[in-house]
């Protein structure tokens, strides 16, 4: 019987994915505990290229129940969809291996509308959202406005519930950003047509996830985005509107009783960020253009390019903290081959000419200037080694230099996208 969280420790994209996908089969549940489609998991194996969006990175492992949690949030659409897709490629989607939570809210049209108008409406000053209705259906949730994913089983129940919500949610659609009030037989034909397909899939998983718990089955949570885009301890207010934080597994699971035993934190061997806020380490030019192009630095939940930049210590000894991570992983080192020189971000200069080491509040991250040491390139293909010996001296160094700056010891060196291009230590 063994728990496991895997975690984001910057601002998401560092490759949890990959490491879920590549450990799951040691486990026999995989749960994702918080968010909805706004984010994508990239997972290269031998059954091809997937982006998953709300699925766990699990469901590629025979024997592996997938379950999302009632801290998720489900388009009903988008899951159906992704459904498809992973079965087109042969991939065994049942209610057998996936279990959707019925205490999971459900994201309607009207809240990805709501998102779009709203990022209109803010111009210059958005957010950068994925405008699949996140932060408008969790801020519905927490005003009690949600529609759990159980109340599907409920036709009658089901259709009165949301009736209501439409009638409040119309007042801010049309008063508010004076578009079309939705019809209630519209999103009522939505709910059904999508709906009738996955309440099959719905259950109590928290009970579900206890009974395995007590009969030593093991729990591997997975979590998205990275600890930099948390609502109370991110770059608020750029942040999502959940929490990806380790300690929220348990309770976005459904399984506060259920303690952890080991925290992966996904770091990247350098910095990305998609979405707006601030980025103190961000490259520009063509520094920048190479790096985003050797990492093929693109969105995987919306296609954007993502901003790039040195590793950076301060923010992710930060987001370590926040993780409570026991161990490291650390992605894309292969990525770097190609520098003969590699930039280091190890502290912060603030605009008052202040140094620190400290990762700081957001607002004083304006302004803010990367302190930025180099390291020894290696310059040579990476990809072909699975012994950290084998590595070039560089990249030995290099892996070492930010184990000893983080203080957390590196268990997992990723040489390929690839489920076997990775080296353990």
């Amino acid at each position: 019987m063994s728990t496991c969280a895997i975690v984001g420790v910057n601002w998401g994209d560092e490759g949890k994915g990959r490491m879920v996908d590549l450990i799951a089969s040691n486990y026999d549940i995989v749960v994702r505990y918080q968010g909805g489609n706004n984010a994508g998991h990239t997972v290269i194996n031998e059954m091809g290229k997937f982006a998953l969006n709300l699925i766990p990175s699990g469901i590629f492992r025979s024997g592996v129940v997938n379950v999302l949690g009632n801290g998720t949030v489900i388009d009903l659409e988008h899951l159906c969809g992704e459904i498809e897709h992973l079965r087109a490629a042969g991939v065994s989607v049942t209610p057998d291996n996936l279990k959707i939570s019925d205490r999971a809210i459900i994201v309607f049209p009207f809240h990805k509308a709501q998102d779009e108008y709203e990022e209109a409406r803010l111009k210059d000053a958005k957010y950068g959202s994925t405008k699949r209705g996140i932060a408008p259906v969790y801020s519905d949730k927490y005003q009690k406005k949600g529609v759990m994913m159980g109340e599907l089983l409920l036709p009658e129940y089901l259709e009165t519930r949301i009736k209501g919500i439409l009638e409040w949610k119309n007042l801010t659609i049309a008063g508010v950003y004076g578009k079309e009030p939705f019809k209630l037989e519209d999103i009522l034909a939505w709910t059904h047509r999508y709906g009738d397909i996955l309440k099959h899939f719905v259950c109590d998983t928290g009970e579900l996830l206890r009974d395995a718990h007590r009969n030593g089955k093991s729990i591997l949570f997975e979590a998205q985005l990275g600890a930099l885009r948390d609502i109370d301890l991110g770059i608020y207010p750029f942040t999502s509107s959940s929490s990806p934080l380790a300690a929220f597994a348990p309770i976005g699971a459904g399984v506060p009783d259920i303690r952890l035993d080991r925290v992966i934190g996904i770091v990247k061997a350098y910095s990305t960020c998609v979405g707006e806020g601030p980025f103190v380490a961000e490259q520009f030019g063509p520094e920048a253009d190479r790096l985003r192009e050797e990492g093929h630095e693109y969105g995987a939940a919306t296609g954007r390019p993502r901003r790039v930049g040195p590793f950076d210590i301060p923010a992710s000894m930060y987001g370590l903290k926040a993780q409570g991570a026991t161990c490291v992983a650390l992605t894309k080192l292969d990525t770097l081959s190609y520098m003969e020189r590699i930039p280091v971000c190890t502290k912060y200069k603030l605009s008052d000419g202040t140094v620190t080491e400290m990762f700081p509040l957001t607002p004083f991250q304006y302004g803010a200037e990367p302190v930025i040491e180099y390291l020894d390139g290696w310059q040579t293909p990476i990809s072909h080694i699975r012994r950290f010996e084998e590595l070039p001296k560089a990249a030995r160094d290099y892996v070492l230099y930010l184990e000893g700056a983080l203080n957390c010891r590196i268990e997992y060196v990723s040489v390929g996208a690839n489920r076997d291009e990775i080296i353990y230590r």
